[in-house]
């Protein structure tokens, strides 16, 4: 049903740099033009954010978000083939889709871009030691990398915009949820129907500003592991 797809992007939305916890949301009226849908639908849309957990509509003042998904950000950032190159595993790629197209409202909101500008969508399974790890759908503008080739998603990005784009990344913004196989899902990640895997959303920007890459991730949750080092902050003393 629509209403749930537009749920979906509002959490992804949400999700992003672009809202912090207390952040107002757009109104129904604004949401509606926005999506070319009834106020109602929108207002089903938003009736499951409320029941994620994820927003609360408060009388006379307007939708809040107060909550988000569960949110890593760490002080460094390796890429996953770096990493896994470094435990000495053999990774390699294999594109499903590559194409141009126009940057749909969600997307384009993501990499702060107009509606319908050229971007890039990619699909791939990430291999390491022959298994599926990884399936990424990845959005990227044209606009900054006129020679993103197949062979380049082959490797690894972050090599590609640093060393040969010579473009630094600044940073990353990850979500990530747990979800259960659908059937096209199961048969390219090569795992039963129903296995819990890990949905990462990640967007990386440039340490200029510039936001270079969207993605959508699915990992197996069996077969990744994530570490955390948190460390608490206490009120300096006057």
């Amino acid at each position: 049903m629509i209403y749930k797809s537009i749920a979906e992007r509002l959490r992804i939305r949400l999700n992003s740099a672009d809202f912090t916890l207390n952040s107002l949301l757009p109104g129904e009226k604004k949401l509606a033009e926005e999506f070319a849908v009834s106020r109602m639908t929108i207002r089903k849309a938003i009736d499951l954010l409320v029941a994620w957990g994820l927003v609360v509509r408060r009388h006379g003042s307007g939708t809040y978000l107060v909550r988000k998904d569960v949110l890593h950000q760490t002080a460094s950032l390796t890429g996953l083939v770096e990493v896994l190159k470094r435990q000495g595993k053999t990774v390699t790629s294999q594109v499903l889709i590559f194409e141009i197209m126009p940057a749909p409202p969600a997307i384009a909101s993501q990499l702060r871009i107009q509606i319908n500008e050229q971007i890039y969508f990619s699909r791939r399974v990430r291999f390491v030691e022959g298994k599926p790890l990884m399936l990424e759908d990845s959005y990227m503008p044209v606009k900054l990398f006129r020679n993103l080739s197949l062979q380049h998603l082959e490797g690894s990005k972050f090599e590609y915009i640093e060393q040969e784009c010579g473009i630094l990344i600044g940073g990353n913004y990850e979500s990530l949820t747990l979800v259960l196989a659908d059937r096209l899902l199961a048969r390219q990640m090569k795992v039963a129907e129903h296995t819990p895997l890990l949905r990462i959303t990640s967007l990386s920007y440039s340490e200029s500003g510039e936001f270079l890459n969207y993605s959508v991730m699915f990992r197996n949750a069996s077969e990744y592991q994530v570490e955390y080092h948190l460390r608490r902050l206490h009120p300096e003393k006057s």
